[in-house]
C-alpha cells in the first residue's frame, strides 16, 4: 500500500526536525493540550506499537487496550504513554519511535488493503489503518512543527488526510448526534504541487476551496477555521468546517481562534 510508504514518510520528515534537538528542547511545551515534543513523540510511537500489535498478535493488543484504559483512569494519556514505555525520552524516544515507524510501514506496505483489524472502537481495514498513522503523524507533528518555528513543507502525501476529510463528513455529525444537514458541501483544493483536488457537487450545501494542507489542518483540528485563508461559502459548509473531526474518539472541539499558530521564534 503506497499510504505505508507515505506514513513513514511523513514520520521521516519529523524525525528530521528533531535530530537537531537538544535533550532539554524535547521538554519544550507545544500549543497542542500542553504536551511536550517529548509527550507527543510518546503518544505516535505507544499507538505505533499498538497498531504493529494488532496486526501481529491480537492477544497482546487486548492486554494493551485494557492496560490504556486502566492507566488513563482517572489520569491523563500521556502520564499513561509515559509509563507504559518506562520514560523513554528525547534522542533515544526518537530512535525507538522512528524504527517502529519503519517496520511498521514494511509490515503494512505487504498488507491486503481489505484485510479487518482490531482497534480500540471497531474494526478497521489494513488501509483504514495506516492512513490513520499517517493522519496522527502528520496532524501532532503540526505541534512539532510549530513550536520549532518552522513552516512545514508538505508534499501531496496529505492527499490521504484530505480524503479522510471528505469520507469522515457522515461521522462529524453523527458523533455529534446530529444528523448531517445537507450534502457534503464541493471542495476544492489546492495540493502542494499545484494540481487541484474535487469532491463532491455543487449544492445548496455551499462550497470551501483554498490550499489543502489548510483544509487537512482544519479537519485534524489543528487549526480553527477563522485562522486560515480557505473561502467558505453556504451555512452547511460554515457549519462543518466550524466541528470537522477526521480522527475516531468522542466529539472534540477544534482550537480557539488565535490559539495553535507558528511560533514567531522556536526552540
Amino acid at each position: 500500500m503506497q499510504q505505508a510508504n507515505d506514513f513513514f514518510d511523513e514520520s521521516k520528515a519529523l524525525c528530521a526536525q528533531l535530530t537537531p534537538l537538544s535533550e532539554v528542547d524535547f521538554d519544550a511545551q507545544t500549543l497542542f493540550k500542553g504536551w511536550t515534543v517529548n509527550n507527543i513523540i510518546r503518544h505516535l510511537h505507544v499507538w505505533n506499537i499498538a497498531v504493529d500489535l494488532s496486526l501481529r498478535d491480537e492477544a497482546a493488543f487486548g492486554a494493551f487496550i485494557a492496560a490504556m484504559m486502566a492507566g488513563v483512569r482517572g489520569g491523563k494519556l500521556p502520564e499513561f504513554e509515559a509509563r507504559y514505555l518506562d520514560g523513554l525520552s528525547g534522542h533515544a524516544l526518537r530512535n525507538a519511535w522512528i524504527e517502529r515507524a519503519e517496520a511498521t510501514a514494511v509490515a503494512f506496505s505487504a498488507l491486503d488493503p481489505k484485510l479487518r483489524l482490531k482497534w480500540v472502537g471497531p474494526d478497521m481495514s489494513a488501509l483504514s489503518s495506516i492512513t490513520a498513522r499517517l493522519m496522527e503523524t502528520w496532524a501532532h507533528g503540526q505541534a512539532v512543527y510549530d513550536v520549532l518555528g518552522v513552516d512545514r513543507q508538505d508534499t501531496d502525501r496529505i492527499g490521504n488526510i484530505a480524503r479522510l476529510g471528505v469520507n469522515t463528513w457522515g461521522f462529524t455529525w453523527k458523533n455529534r448526534c446530529i444528523e448531517p444537514p445537507g450534502q457534503m458541501p464541493k471542495l476544492r483544493l489546492s495540493a502542494p504541487s499545484g494540481a487541484v483536488w474535487e469532491y463532491g457537487e455543487l449544492s445548496e450545501s455551499g462550497m470551501i476551496s483554498g490550499n489543502a494542507t489548510e483544509f487537512c489542518q482544519v479537519v485534524t483540528q489543528c487549526r480553527n477555521i477563522a485562522d486560515t485563508a480557505l473561502e467558505v461559502t453556504g451555512e452547511v459548509a460554515h457549519q462543518w468546517m466550524r466541528i470537522a473531526q477526521c480522527f475516531a474518539g468522542p466529539p472534540q472541539d477544534p482550537p480557539a481562534k488565535g490559539t495553535r499558530h507558528r511560533a514567531d521564534r522556536g526552540v
